[in-house]
């Protein structure tokens, strides 16, 4: 028996009435994704630091570069790469560092179809 990992293309809410330039975390089938808008590309990622789980949403946006409020981590959400693992340079950066090693962030692919903005997500992830 074949199995299916991919969902259908859901629809992304309200991804036209984000500016460019700006973020905002959605709910798309129950996940917290980061809806990022740079110029007139769109990138979805999940909302959630993979270093200690902060709200990227409340972070500060660079281009497609998204910096955690909790401890400073940069992802880009283009490709989730780490561009940044942990702010600053003391004792408890280091320690941070030791506890859990650099992590990507997931991304998501997106398409417009229809003027809609439509995400696909996989099962079980």
């Amino acid at each position: 028996m074949e199995v299916n990992l991919m969902d259908d293309w859901l629809e992304v809410p309200e991804a036209g009435n984000l500016a460019r330039g700006s973020m905002k975390e959605v709910s798309v089938g129950g996940r917290e994704i980061l809806l990022v808008r740079s110029g007139e590309t769109y990138y979805a990622a999940d909302n959630r630091c993979s270093h200690l789980g902060g709200k990227l949403s409340e972070g500060d946006l660079d281009g497609t570069v998204v910096t955690c409020p909790l401890h400073g981590s940069r992802f880009d959400v283009a490709d989730g790469t780490v561009v940044r693992w942990l702010k600053g340079t003391g004792l408890l950066a280091t320690i941070g560092r030791m506890i859990k090693s650099p992590q990507s962030i997931r991304t998501y692919p997106l398409k417009m179809e229809d003027d809609r903005l439509l995400i696909r997500v996989m099962n079980g992830m």
